[in-house]
Formats: structure tokens, C-alpha cells, sequence
């Protein structure tokens, strides 16, 4: 049996910010104080999360299937309720794909493959937030 890994740690730093450290060691500065953007928020490193985890899906499955991309990368729009808490209402991931021939069907079926199976992140959220994805094949340079 594997032992336990260790727990998330985060540690106040004071003046509103927080350390977090990963359970594989990584250190990571938050800024909770509004307006003053010295690090990333804690909302902004779930929605970077959330989008690492379905872009890394979509990778992987285009490279399975053959796919020449040549470059990726996911631009994510968010917008949260008004009211406290203020969970994400609306989140919007849209694919651009770049590379040679790249197949509409394949690029549809890794989308649809991480959003509703395989990336947790989403699984998170789809409960209380709509997910919009959409994407873009632009030909390799």
C-alpha cells in the first residue's frame, strides 16, 4: 500500500497574502487583497487549473489519434454570479489548434472526451456552472 501523499499546505504570509505549497513541493504565492495583483488570486489558479487539466486532455488525445498539431493553447473566459458566494456561473474554453490537416472531427471528439469524462476540474463545476467550449484549426505556418 502507498503511503499517504502529503496534504496541501497554506501557510499566511501576512499583508494578505498566502504560501501554498503542493503536495509535490512546489511553492506558490497567492494575493488575496483586492486591486493590488502582486500574484494570482485563489479563483485564478482554479480556473488556470481547470484549464491546464482539459488542455492537457485535448493534447493527448489529438496525439493518440495522429493529429500533426504543431501548437495549442486554450483561451478561458469566466464570469461569476453577483451574489455570495460568488461561484463561477459561466465558463467559456475555447481550443485553438494549429498544424497540418488537423481533422474538425478529431479536435470535436477531444474536446467532447475531456469536457464529459476525463478532466475532474470540469467535472467540478458542471453541476453550478455552464461550460462553453468551442475551437479554432488554423493551418500549420
Amino acid at each position: 500500500m502507498n503511503p499517504a501523499p502529503p496534504p496541501t499546505l497554506i501557510q499566511y504570509a501576512g499583508d494578505e497574502f498566502f504560501i501554498a505549497t503542493t503536495p509535490s513541493g512546489h511553492a506558490i504565492a497567492i494575493d488575496v487583497k483586492g486591486g493590488r495583483k502582486s500574484a494570482p488570486g485563489p479563483l485564478e489558479l482554479f480556473i488556470t487549473g481547470l484549464g491546464s487539466c482539459t488542455a492537457a486532455d485535448v493534447v493527448a488525445i489529438l496525439k493518440k489519434k495522429r493529429e500533426q498539431v504543431t501548437a495549442y493553447h486554450l483561451e478561458i473566459r469566466s464570469e461569476r454570479r453577483e451574489e455570495h458566494p460568488r461561484a463561477f456561473r459561466r465558463i467559456e474554453l475555447k481550443h485553438v489548434i494549429r498544424g497540418h490537416s488537423v481533422s474538425k472531427e478529431a479536435v470535436e471528439r477531444a474536446i467532447a472526451l475531456s469536457t464529459n469524462k476525463y478532466c475532474s476540474a470540469v467535472a467540478t463545476v458542471r453541476a453550478t456552472a455552464e461550460i462553453v467550449t468551442t475551437y479554432d484549426i488554423q493551418p500549420a505556418e
